[in-house]
């Protein structure tokens, strides 16, 4: 499993822009695809909306790759 760890610097980053940012895809229209496609969980849960408010303490899980969102 590949742990990634993400700084937040706000208050949210949406669903589809936090896949982008930590590189596991080019953009935020194929983050929708990832997510659309059922293979994310975020707190052990599948989520499929698209652009959800992710916030810090929160984990999301993609296939092996485990990302924790961490304030500054």
């Amino acid at each position: 499993m590949q742990k990634v760890s993400f700084e937040l610097n706000g208050e949210f980053v949406e669903l589809n822009q936090l896949l982008k940012l930590v590189g596991l895809c080019d953009s935020g229209g194929a983050g929708k695809m990832i997510v659309a496609s059922g293979d994310v969980k975020v707190d052990g849960k599948k989520e499929l909306r698209k652009t959800a408010k992710i916030r810090a303490g929160q984990q999301v899980r993609v296939g092996d790759i485990h990302i924790t969102v961490v304030a500054t």
